[in-house]
């Protein structure tokens, strides 16, 4: 079962953001396209792209 978080970010409706499933793979979709195609990454390369934004931040 895939559980998807909201971004914390997202707008009062919460249909305009990105949700992530974490897991063996993390999964990435856009919360207004939710059954098309998603990004999957492993943990270690989103743990690394978590820290680029924030260094951006």
């Amino acid at each position: 079962m895939i559980v998807w978080r909201k971004s914390s970010a997202s707008g009062p409706g919460g249909d305009n953001c990105v949700e992530v499933s974490l897991g063996e793979c993390v999964l990435v979709r856009d919360s207004k396209a939710s059954s098309t195609v998603r990004l999957s990454v492993s943990p270690s390369a989103w743990n690394s792209f978590l820290s680029s934004v924030k260094r951006t931040l």
